[in-house]
């Protein structure tokens, strides 16, 4: 075989990789799409909100961390996915005009025990502003093939032809966090993965070609175009959004309705079966734990589980996420 190689990489190296540019047109295009809260998409209502300038959403953030990596980690090749991340802290903001590099040390290595033809590889990274400032955190597991050992057959597959997925008008009652009721699941509703907006996000975030090309996709072990763990990610966000708009007029009718701030990051999130090209997955959030904080007079800080699940019914996709709320009502 050609390109990367799970042999390539050994306990302790370290790679280095960048820079990265971002500007305010990435930042409000991807904000608009997946992520729009104020302190994303304009100067004057970020001058308002908890964080007081405009800043990139953290997902692009991850985005941009993963360009780097095929870039600079995989050297432009591919690799046979990943299983998920153990961990991301999102340090600090982003802002516009910010150079990003990345630095990637080898935590691990070791061969499937199932499968002779590939190998896992842990990762640590740390990406850092021009200022050197450490901007985000994350470990993660890469699964590359084995050079020398012939490749399992790809998957067969029939991909799905999806129906048109409506929208819902259903509307829940958003308590600040301080009376918000532990274990409640908010169905945020589904979204269809078009070919074309898989490729779109994979050319800006993960040009690797089981995300870039049909026709190399089914040479590889998917076996199909399938999407980007963190294009997966990103719609959970854009599912929030759009489900929390609704519940946020439905509870402004009665009242006052709590804020939301940046997340300090995430933890375990896995991905657990390709999301393919025509799959719709359905998203859903579970409140599992709220504490005020001290830091942050009227502020809570929310711990959830995620969850997405593809027409089958299968669980595709899960993390748990933390994200500042506003505590109880100001006076």
């Amino acid at each position: 075989m050609t390109g990367i190689a799970f042999e390539d990489f050994t306990p302790g190296a370290v790679i280095e990789g960048g820079p990265i540019t971002v500007t305010r047109d990435e930042i409000v295009a991807f904000a608009a799409e997946f992520d729009p809260q104020p302190f994303h998409l304009d100067e004057a209502a970020a001058e308002a909100s908890f964080v007081g300038r405009l800043i990139g959403s953290g997902w692009q953030s991850a985005g941009f961390g993963m360009r780097m990596v095929q870039k600079h980690v995989f050297r432009g090749a591919t690799s046979m996915g990943s299983p998920g991340i153990l961990h991301l802290r999102w340090a600090r903001p982003v802002f516009p005009g910010d150079t990003l590099r990345i630095t990637v040390k080898v935590d691990s290595c070791r061969a499937s025990n199932t499968k002779p033809d590939r190998g896992f590889v842990r990762f640590d990274l740390k990406m850092r502003n021009g200022r050197d400032e450490t901007v985000m955190t994350q470990a993660f597991t890469v699964m590359l093939a084995r050079r020398g050992i012939v490749p399992l057959p790809p998957r067969v597959l029939t991909l799905a032809k999806p129906d048109p997925v409506i929208e819902g008008t259903d509307a829940e009652r958003i308590e600040f966090l301080k009376d918000a009721p532990l274990g409640a699941r908010r169905d945020l509703g589904s979204h269809v993965f078009t070919p074309e907006a898989i490729i779109a996000f994979a050319k800006a975030y993960d040009p690797q070609v089981f995300h870039l090309d049909a026709e190399a996709a089914r040479r590889t072990q998917f076996g199909a175009l399938c999407a980007s763990g963190w294009h997966t990610a990103a719609v959970w966000m854009k599912r929030l959004h759009i489900t929390r708009e609704r519940d946020l007029a439905f509870t402004g009718l009665s009242g006052p309705t709590p804020k939301l701030g940046p997340s300090p990051g995430f933890r375990d999130m896995r991905w657990l079966v390709p999301v393919y090209a025509g799959d719709t997955i359905r998203y859903a959030c579970s409140l599992t734990e709220a504490r005020r904080t001290a830091s942050r007079p009227g502020w809570g800080l929310a711990n959830h589980h995620n969850t997405g699940i593809n027409q089958h019914g299968v669980t595709v996709f899960e993390f748990t996420g933390s994200v500042f709320i506003e505590w109880e009502p100001t006076a």
